[in-house]
């Protein structure tokens, strides 16, 4: 899983420098996850893992802080999470994740970023059984048995842990987040975490070559300017 999950990492960092819209994308994240699993992050951990990641985005904290407020209010916007499957350039295999308070117009403008881009939006299930959906949790350390013990004991059902360079990662089933990242606190105390996220990790690669490299590109970065998208998620390996 550490080949795919380290070109998963590079693709974050190239696609994080087109989001140009990110407080507001943090803003939906923050308020749809404190509506529905409420506005205290010390028994949310969904919301205090998005708030520590957003902080490291130097995402100011009114921005925050707002999304938390009308997280409090009655009624408000009613965004429900959707997701898009399809092939991108080269074919290769993308998830897009979005917040939409209008599926029909999030559909459209997602359809619109394949359709010119050359690309086929399919249906939903046709890539997603190619990746895995894992609760992904990095933190310093080197203590690799002691961190699969503290989660065995806690139940926690894990995929697979990683020991590089100082640091240990843990991935688990994506229904696994909370009891996972509790077990770690629980058994280290409190963890400066580095990735601290729910992916779609892919199983396999396919290389992205020649012109579809340019094609990629255009096509994540007209993915990341719509609102509605939070997260792109792919199996390209880009040619260096």
């Amino acid at each position: 899983m550490g080949r795919a999950f380290q070109n998963r990492k590079e693709s974050m960092a190239k696609t994080a420098a087109a989001k140009t819209k990110v407080y507001s994308k943090y803003g939906r994240e923050i308020y749809v996850c404190a509506k529905s699993g409420g506005v205290d992050p010390t028994g949310n951990l969904a919301l205090r893992g998005l708030i520590e990641r957003a902080k490291k985005d130097q995402v100011p904290s009114h921005v925050i802080d707002k999304a938390l407020e009308k997280a409090k209010g009655a009624g408000g916007e009613d965004f429900s999470p959707t997701r898009y499957e399809g092939f991108g350039p080269g074919n290769c295999m993308v998830i897009v994740d979005c917040l939409t308070d209008n599926p029909n117009r999030t559909f459209g403008d997602v359809r619109a970023c394949f359709t010119k881009t050359k690309c086929k939006i399919g249906t939903p299930g046709s890539v997603s059984h190619m990746f895995d959906h894992c609760a992904i949790l990095a933190f310093k350390g080197e203590d690799e048995e002691g961190t699969l013990e503290a989660l065995m004991e806690a139940d926690v059902d894990v995929t697979d842990i990683e020991n590089e360079d100082g640091q240990i990662t843990v991935f688990a089933p994506h229904t696994e987040y909370a009891k996972a990242k509790q077990a770690l606190i629980d058994a280290f105390g409190e963890l400066d975490f580095e990735v601290d996220e729910i992916q779609f990790v892919p199983q396999t690669t396919t290389p992205v070559e020649g012109d579809d490299v340019a094609m990629f590109e255009k096509f994540l970065d007209m993915l990341n300017d719509l609102d509605d998208v939070q997260n792109v998620f792919h199996n390209a390996e880009l040619e260096s």
